[in-house]
């Protein structure tokens, strides 16, 4: 039995893994997959796939690229969700901001240095034409830590995953003043270098499996159900996001790698651009 350690957030994205899981699909092909729930995001993954606490991880395309360009001995093996990522740009509900004009030059909560919701910081600074030199960052861990930071003041504003996020909304905690959509496909699966190494076949096999459960997922009987349950979602808002998502089973095209990184390198997000190659 070969064991494997693989992350990811515990976000809906991420349900075909558990069914997967439920069903020992992975043991049925000699496969002790060990899957950790990471509510810090990506930040926290790439650290642990540096440190060797994880094999794989599920994980945002710009915070891999990101730390495989720093130096993080990991490779994209494939596209896990191919359709954009919906960042909501969230406020307190009380709070005095009506626009997003506003927000220049306030504090926005971050879950970790590296993680998406910094990076999309940038991106969104960027397309609102204001200095992203300027941007100043809380770390507040997870969307716990955001709720705190936005509710007594020491951030202004959160960037998370709208329909995740929505629920705060609904309960009138957040108010969100946009979206702002990732100009890329939004996750990735990661392989540590050294596994692709030593354990090539198993990873085959592995995406293998994962690629069938994604490739029917939306056909899975009563799937809208299970998914508002699981992670506390209205039936009508999973049914929507569920139009917008679209899961991959292809490897990346490193054309688009090297467009990524064009666009990370303008944000000074990275300072150097890798051949596609290096990357996958």
């Amino acid at each position: 039995m070969t064991s494997l350690k693989i992350v990811g957030v515990p976000e809906h994205f991420n349900l075909p893994w558990h069914i997967c899981l439920e069903k020992g699909e992975f043991k049925k092909e000699n496969i002790d997959l060990q899957w950790t729930d990471v509510p810090e995001g990506t930040g926290k993954m790439c650290q642990m796939l540096r440190d060797g606490s994880a094999d794989i991880a599920v994980i945002l395309t710009e915070g891999i690229l990101k730390d495989i360009v720093n130096g993080n001995p990991s490779k994209i093996v494939q596209v896990y969700v191919k359709s954009s990522l919906i960042w909501g740009i969230h406020v307190a509900a009380q709070s005095n901001y009506q626009t997003l004009a506003d927000l220049e030059n306030t504090k926005v909560a971050i879950s970790r240095l590296g993680s998406g919701s910094q990076l999309m910081a940038y991106v969104n600074a960027k397309n609102q034409g204001w200095n992203t030199n300027e941007l100043q960052f809380e770390i507040v861990n997870t969307i716990d830590g955001a709720v705190t930071a936005l509710t007594e003041g020491t951030a202004d504003y959160f960037m998370w995953e709208h329909f995740m996020t929505k629920p705060l909304v609904d309960n009138g905690i957040f108010r969100r003043l946009a979206d702002s959509p990732t100009p890329w496909p939004c996750f990735v699966i990661a392989v540590r270098e050294e596994i692709l190494a030593t354990q090539p076949e198993a990873i085959a096999t592995l995406l293998d499996i994962i690629n069938a459960k994604t490739r029917d997922f939306k056909a899975i009987p009563n799937i809208s159900d299970r998914l508002a349950t699981t992670y506390h979602q209205k039936i009508e808002d999973i049914n929507e996001w569920l139009t917008l998502t679209e899961w991959s089973q292809e490897k990346i095209d490193l054309a688009l790698l090297d467009q990524i990184q064009k666009q990370l390198l303008e944000l000074h997000i990275i300072d150097t651009i890798l051949p596609a190659a290096r990357l996958v």
